[in-house]
């Protein structure tokens, strides 16, 4: 028998939630995602999407890695191969392969064992795992980690979930579209011990802007010397200047000096492996007659964690990168594919930097070229970034940042012009 009221339907019903609005508020929208889903419905067919940190090729479409492709066909081919359970810190293959990728295969923290990985859900898995194992860890209260400003802003989303305390560390001046070195050490100098640093080990992500040798070498004195912990996220091995060696070139240093450090390394980028979730975390004792227990210590606890997030990680997209990297001829072609995409991106900032000095538009543009790897910060305000969206059909991030990978032969002229036109208008 209903206990309705006469003409009450059950949708009138007073319902009662454990998630009232106070305890739940409305989530806002992810800037990225939400101007990607902007620019999808825009039906101008000039459009230029210039947001998500994905390689195009010069028709504007996605690209999968010749050396990816050699490599699924092995895969398909094997008929061995099973879905089974990877053990809980990953396939053995692929994160030995991943550990010589990104310490270097001669790298002394091989040789003496001072490494361990386990396999992630992507770079973003690995940045949660090192994140999580860190907040349990580390002793009461949780030291803080210190990230660059700008940044991607998902850095500040997961460490935030971990209950990790977030600090700023400048490294942009927007005046000279350059480095602010001198803030970025004052603040590090400052730290208190303990303190974690989260460091992009190239192409920068929000600005693309790279330390260079000597700087990473004065950034690794300091961190030993006031003992701080580097935290290094590596997502554009090889995709930021074509070479793999250039690329992980700080995390070596680092190494070498003798420090100790943890790794959020992705595989999105650089195999264009992006919605295969491939990566890995590694951890790097520093030398002492402990360091080989500090290794096991770390890596038992890694496990524990690693198994009450996502139990083992998936299967399909760690087999196509180990393939890649285990094979001689494979990983040759793999290098030439990097070599192909970061020299079209050279090439995009190259010709608009061009373009934007050809048609004389006020300002300084040599930091294009002067920047590295998927990202350019191009020193567009707001309100510039407004109006080429209303007028142009241009899509980029508010604080003025772009994927230089949305650019191609087709549209670089029409994205100089749109610059040239709301820079002056707004300028008069």
């Amino acid at each position: 028998m209903s206990s309705l009221l006469p003409g009450q339907s059950s949708m009138t019903r007073e319902s009662v939630t454990a998630f009232s609005v106070d305890l739940v508020p409305q989530a806002p929208p992810d800037s990225h995602y939400g101007l990607r889903a902007a620019c999808r419905a825009d039906p101008e067919p000039n459009k230029i999407d210039l947001v998500i940190g994905a390689y195009r090729d010069d028709n504007g479409r996605p690209w999968i890695l010749p050396a990816v492709r050699k490599a699924e066909k092995i895969l398909y081919d094997d008929g061995d191969r099973t879905n089974e359970y990877l053990p809980i810190r990953g396939m053995p293959e692929f994160t030995s392969a991943a550990q010589r990728l990104i310490l270097g295969p001669n790298s002394i923290a091989i040789q003496e064992g001072l490494a361990c990985s386990v396999q992630t859900i992507s770079g973003t898995g690995a940045l949660h795992l090192g994140g999580l194992f860190l907040s349990k860890f580390l002793p009461r209260p949780t030291p803080p980690i210190y990230i660059s400003s700008p940044t991607w802003d998902n850095h500040v989303r997961v460490f935030g979930n971990v209950s990790l305390p977030i600090r700023r560390y400048p490294y942009y001046l927007k005046s000279s579209n350059s480095i602010d070195f001198d803030g970025m050490m004052a603040t590090l100098a400052a730290a208190t011990r303990g303190s974690i640093i989260l460091l992009q080990a190239c192409a920068h992500n929000h600005t693309g802007l790279d330390l260079s040798g000597s700087q990473w070498l004065v950034v690794a004195q300091t961190i030993r010397s006031r003992g701080l912990l580097p935290f290094f996220d590596c997502a554009y091995q090889g995709f930021a200047s074509g070479s793999l060696s250039q690329d992980n070139r700080a995390i070596r240093l680092f190494v070498e000096q003798g420090i100790e450090l943890i790794i959020a390394q992705s595989f999105a980028k650089n195999l264009g492996l992006y919605g295969q979730r491939v990566g890995c975390f590694h951890f790097v004792a520093a030398p002492s007659p402990e360091a080989h227990g500090t290794v096991a210590r770390v890596a038992s606890q890694l496990a524990l964690l690693q198994r009450s997030e996502i139990s083992t990680p998936p299967i399909y997209g760690a087999r196509i990168a180990s393939i890649v990297l285990e094979s001689p001829q494979l990983f040759a072609d793999w290098e030439e594919d990097l070599r192909t995409m970061s020299g079209r991106i050279i090439d995009m900032r190259t010709a608009l930097r061009h373009e934007l000095e050809e048609l004389k538009t006020p300002g300084y543009w040599n930091h294009i070229t002067e920047q590295i790897g998927m990202f350019s910060f191009t020193g567009l305000s707001e309100e510039h970034v407004a109006e080429l969206k209303s007028k142009w059909h241009i899509y980029m991030l508010a604080d003025g940042r772009v994927s230089m990978a949305g650019l191609n032969w087709g549209n670089i002229k029409r994205f100089a012009h749109a610059i040239d036109d709301v820079v002056r208008r707004l300028q008069a």
